[in-house]
């Protein structure tokens, strides 16, 4: 589908909250964007569960600039209305596939979820990311880090950064905890 400045937010941001959705950032004159077009359009057809929408960029600047779209093809990818994903230029069928197929999977915050879960080692953790609350679960994952060495800190390092993915890498949370895990580890 084709989107525009004005039915962005409805088509791409808030329908990712249901379903990645594959964004292409291209222009009518642009070669590599025609080559990329029939690829990326097989091999999301091919994948159930996701959406392809297009926004041509000299009609929509603000959308371009907002996204800083400085290449094209551009493609993005949206969840939970942010970007998860993203590459610039032509691309084989199998990168594109590989691409794609990253997306299907959980979340990064649904795969650190699933793996508190399963543990049930960290309930107190847990159970602020199922109330939303990242800022106390990081929190609490900081404190352990401080108090621990070798391989527990390394694991409460790996799940920050899963966290800190999840959020997105610009989130406040993330700027801010990244900081002082880097002040704690080092």
């Amino acid at each position: 589908m084709d989107v525009t400045d004005e039915s962005f937010y409805t088509e791409v941001l808030q329908r990712s909250h249901e379903t990645p959705v594959v964004v292409d950032f291209w222009a009518d004159w642009c070669g590599p964007c025609k080559a990329l077009e029939p690829v990326l359009e097989r091999e999301v057809a091919a994948r159930p569960g996701l959406v392809l929408a297009r926004v041509d960029v000299d009609a929509n600047r603000a959308l371009a600039d907002h996204y800083q779209i400085r290449g094209i093809p551009a493609v993005k990818a949206f969840r939970e209305g942010r970007v998860v994903a993203e590459f610039t230029g032509a691309q084989s069928a199998q990168s594109v596939a590989a691409f794609l197929d990253g997306l299907l999977g959980p979340s990064p915050a649904e795969r650190v979820l699933e793996e508190l879960r399963e543990r049930g080692d960290r309930p107190d953790v847990l159970a602020a990311l199922e109330a939303g609350d990242h800022d106390r679960a990081l929190e609490l994952l900081l404190e352990e880090a401080k108090a621990t060495t070798g391989e527990e800190r390394d694991e409460v390092r790996r799940l920050m950064v899963s966290l800190f993915e999840a959020l997105g890498q610009d989130h406040e949370l993330s700027v801010r905890y990244r900081r002082a895990l880097a002040t704690a580890l080092y």
